[in-house]
């Protein structure tokens, strides 16, 4: 049964800022997480124009994440399993990422966001249809939160308490109980996330699995990109470009690497 889950990730920052901050946060997150044989490996990354999902950024990454996979699917999959394939269309203020799965290739996710400037108000920024809202769930993701399950602890990272954090550069934070109702600037990424693996036996667990894995992506991803704020502020959407394009390269370069090692 297909399974709609929209998340609600609030941010202390104007769409322009969040902009930058997204470009900044993907490319440093991309690079912490990809060592050996394992992380991130960018194929594509170019612009792109299209008729019904816009002009922006188009790229295809796949994403090696053996270690990450959780017992129970290991326990009746080969190595290698957990391997995803993910193209993205970003044309901020909108973004769509789709995601398979070569090892399951009914298995199907995808992810529409929409960034807003408010603090998570808007009821139906995705436009659904009323079939789709009466199975869509809504989670509010507060980044100022500490807690931690089984998917936070294996995406990990650094740790920083956000409920006592204060920028040195914009003076922004602490973020404590309440702070998205009286901060400014403010503003949502609406993250609605569609997953679907018809196999039978396995399947609602496998949903909820990725579910489980994509909330703590979007709290851990968004904790540092408030975190990083004094690394990024003073940066322009062509600074964090370039930084992407050589972040890139290094990774192309890294899995090459491990191929000439494994071959």
């Amino acid at each position: 049964m297909v399974q709609i889950t929209e998340f609600r990730v609030v941010m202390p920052l104007s769409l322009e800022e969040y902009r930058v901050a997204q470009m900044y946060m993907v490319t440093k997150m991309q690079q912490d997480n990809t060592s050996g044989d394992e992380g991130v490996e960018v194929l594509e990354n170019r612009p792109f124009e299209d008729e019904k999902l816009g002009k922006g950024q188009y790229t295809r990454k796949v994403y090696h994440l053996q270690s990450k996979i959780p017992s129970w699917l290991a326990s009746f999959t080969p190595r290698g399993a957990l391997l995803l394939e993910e193209e993205a269309w970003n044309d901020f203020p909108n973004c769509k990422a789709v995601l398979k799965c070569p090892y399951f290739p009914r298995f199907k996710l995808a992810v529409d966001t929409v960034h807003v400037a408010d603090n998570g108000c808007s009821s139906n920024v995705h436009k659904l249809d009323a079939s789709s809202l009466a199975i869509r769930k809504v989670e509010m993701v507060d980044i100022g939160s500490n807690a931690t399950d089984y998917w936070s602890y294996m995406i990990g990272g650094p740790s920083v308490d956000l409920r006592t954090y204060i920028s040195k550069k914009t003076r922004r934070g602490p973020l404590c109980a309440g702070w998205q109702d009286t901060c400014t600037p403010v503003m949502t990424a609406y993250k609605l996330v569609t997953v679907d693996a018809p196999y039978w036996g396995f399947g609602y667990q496998l949903e909820q699995a990725f579910l489980g894995a994509e909330r703590a992506i979007f709290l851990e991803s968004h904790k540092r990109c408030f975190a990083w704020i004094d690394e990024w502020s003073e940066l322009s959407e062509e600074d964090v470009r370039q930084l992407e394009l050589e972040t890139d390269e290094k990774l192309k370069e890294a899995f090459r690497e491990q191929a000439k090692i494994r071959g």
